[in-house]
Formats: structure tokens, C-alpha cells, sequence
């Protein structure tokens, strides 16, 4: 079923637009989920969760890609629930504060990539693809991804230091 029919029984109201999202995305989904989180029954909450952020959004959004609408809002969950997990351990909200400081330096360094630099540094560690998956999806070699990205991890080394942050 097309994202706009989707969409539309979200507007609608109509329940069987959580089962048509998880026909058509689930297994993305999931996959995103688990590769933060390294646990099912945790990815599998964090899916749930995500189909009840989309049902109570739409509407009034109406996103134009409901993959890229429900994976940012998995993602966001599942890194919540690291977040979570490692600041019960280590300090309370400080991390969570911290890691919010540097995911914002980070968003600024993006900005100074080249847009194929950008995608495959995002596809990495936004979207936890690996070297193999992102060279399939851009086709290209992999040599090419990982050279990109180790030049790409020295770029953030050396603006993170700036920054002062290292």
C-alpha cells in the first residue's frame, strides 16, 4: 500500500493503518531498533511505542515519508532507552545532557561535509548500516565508504577538538 493511502487511514482513524505500517516498514523498523539497542524484546517495545507516537501525530502532521517519519521517531525512542539505560548507571541526567551538547557540535560539523561524505557518515552512525550495506546502497565500493569515513571521523576529531570538547 502507497505511504498516502497510509496516511490517509491514519486520518481516518482507521486501526488497520498500524498493521499496514508495520506490513510495509516493520522489519526496517525493527532492524533500526535492534542495531542501537543489541536487544529484541527492547526493539520490539521500541516499534510498538513507535506505531502509538505515529497514530497519536497523525493527524495533524501528514508526513510526505512515512518510512523516514516512523525511523525517526524509532530511532529517537530507541536512543532514549540507551540513554536511559546508561544514565541509571552513570550519573543521572548529566549524560543525557552531555551527549545532547555534542549531538548539537556534531549537527553543526555535518553542515561542512560534501553531501556523499554527509550521506555515508550518516548512514553509519545514524542509520547503524554497515560499510557493506552502504556501498550497496550508494553503489559504490566499499573501499570508497570506508575511506570516506575514516576521513570523515579525522574531520570530526579535529572540529570536536576546536570546539574544545576533546
Amino acid at each position: 500500500m502507497e505511504d498516502e493511502k497510509i496516511i490517509a487511514l491514519y486520518w481516518q482513524r482507521d486501526q488497520s493503518a498500524i498493521d499496514e505500517t508495520d506490513r510495509k516498514y516493520g522489519v526496517q523498523l525493527r532492524g533500526l531498533s535492534y542495531g542501537i539497542l543489541s536487544d529484541r524484546e527492547d526493539a520490539e517495545e521500541c516499534v510498538s511505542d513507535t506505531y502509538m507516537a505515529v497514530w497519536n501525530s497523525l493527524p495533524p502532521q501528514r508526513p510526505k515519508r512515512l518510512r523516514a517519519y516512523a525511523a525517526a521517531i524509532v530511532r529517537n525512542l530507541s536512543l532514549r532507552r540507551v540513554r536511559d539505560r546508561y544514565s541509571k548507571k552513570r550519573g543521572g541526567g548529566e549524560v543525557a545532557l552531555v551527549l545532547e551538547e555534542l549531538a548539537g557540535k556534531i549537527e553543526e560539523f555535518l553542515r561542512t561535509l560534501s553531501a556523499d561524505d554527509r550521506r555515508i557518515f550518516m548512514c553509519r552512525y545514524w542509520g547503524f548500516a554497515s560499510v557493506a550495506e552502504i556501498a550497496r546502497k550508494l553503489g559504490c565500493p566499499q573501499s570508497k565508504v570506508k575511506s570516506s569515513l575514516h576521513r570523515t571521523r579525522g574531520k570530526l576529531q579535529k572540529y570536536l577538538t576546536k570546539e574544545g570538547l576533546i
